[in-house]
């Protein structure tokens, strides 16, 4: 007997077809926020400029670099790293403190594959400054020559000591890394359309951490049309990805470079919002806290390095250069921020990214007061 067929069911899933609706949600929010009017949507707009040029192209371009090298050269950081032995603590503390975060993410990739030890971790954790460093090169260059081969030294030390004496059980858990990696396939529209906007934004990003005004350099329509489209390129690139934080090696440099980078400035914008909507309403004040306290310097400079993302500590780095704080503040601040690589580690090993910012902590702890008591007016 032929019965009639039942009404189809359709599910939130069906109805929004490649979007993720959990993430979507995270979209509409971030879209409503930008189009509200007055104050509230002129300052978020601003900000997911900021986000864009002073991190977002930076990731995209230290990502694209690291993934196009394992291309072109055909080989596997991770892989590589895993055969060095007794060098895989320096080549990651090496990854880790080039300028931007694209060392750092490939290393906690590399992690969660299983290739690198934990120490490797906290290596280039520790010597990672993210996209503070391309501020403080530009700026105060006698200042980088000092942090960047120091953090790249302590975080040699640490990632070989705690490799020798850490005892906690960290192990990742490799096949969820395999499962929140699968093979995405050919370069699509959206790969080829973020490095064509990257493009201009790395050069805006550029002129910008040199202290030009880049309103004074490029029109404001021009800085905007560019900053908002790689903006939400990304945030849609994000909430269609099958992804969960990391790509597979076996993906091209564009699309993995187009994935994570979305990912991570996903974190980015919600990280700057949150800092701008804070201190709007309810009146924090970075700046105000660091000019106002002296012996507490270092310990402030630590505790917003456990800030993941790279937006405070380019403040930190900016309060730097304008004298506001001492160089025992942005060294300790230098060693103890992760930079954007936290973000994928959070989402990757929380216990293992909790327990690497700690440890990262106690040498800049050290080192920081170090400074600030040895040497107080060391490179101010």
């Amino acid at each position: 007997m032929i019965t009639e067929p039942k009404p189809q069911t359709f599910i939130a899933a069906d109805m929004l077809g490649p979007f993720r609706s959990r993430r979507l949600v995270v979209v509409c929010v971030i879209l409503v926020l930008a189009l509200a009017p007055g104050h509230l949507g002129s300052l978020t707009r601003g900000l997911m400029v900021d986000a864009y040029v002073q991190v977002s192209a930076f990731v995209a371009a230290t990502l694209l670099l690291f993934y196009g090298a394992e291309r072109v050269f055909r080989f596997d950081i991770g892989s590589a790293l895993k055969n060095t032995r007794g060098l895989q603590v320096p080549l990651a503390a090496l990854l880790g403190a080039t300028p931007g975060c694209g060392g750092a993410v490939v290393v906690v990739a590399a992690y969660s594959s299983g290739n690198v030890r934990f120490g490797a971790v906290v290596a280039t954790l520790t010597a990672t400054m993210g996209d503070a460093a391309f501020l403080l090169i530009a700026t105060r260059p006698d200042a980088a020559l000092v942090v960047v081969p120091l953090s790249l030294t302590v975080g040699v030390i640490a990632g070989w000591l705690v490799d020798r004496f850490n005892r906690i059980d960290l192990t990742p858990d490799t096949s969820r890394h395999c499962e929140i990696a699968p093979v995405i396939g050919p370069t699509r529209w959206q790969d080829y359309a973020y490095v064509f906007i990257a493009a201009p934004g790395l050069a805006i990003g550029i002129t910008q951490i040199t202290g030009t005004d880049i309103f004074a350099i490029y029109s404001t329509n021009l800085i905007f049309a560019v900053a908002l489209a790689g903006s939400f390129l990304g945030l849609y690139i994000w909430s269609t990805s099958p992804l969960k934080a990391m790509t597979n090696i076996a993906d091209h440099p564009l699309i993995r470079m187009a994935e994570e980078t979305s990912f991570i400035s996903v974190w980015v914008i919600g990280a700057y919002l949150a800092y701008a909507y804070a201190e709007a309403f309810i009146g924090l004040d970075l700046k105000t806290a660091f000019g106002s306290v002296g012996p507490l310097l270092p310990l402030i400079g630590v505790l917003v390095g456990f800030i993941p993302g790279c937006g405070p500590q380019v403040l930190v780095a900016t309060l730097y250069v304008n004298g506001v704080v001492p160089f025992a503040a942005l060294i300790g601040n230098a060693i103890s921020n992760d930079g954007d690589a936290l973000f994928p580690a959070i989402a990757l090993n929380p216990r293992a990214a909790i327990v690497a910012t700690i440890y990262s902590a106690i040498p800049a702890l050290v080192v920081g007061y170090g400074f600030y008591i040895l040497a107080p007016g060391f490179m101010n």
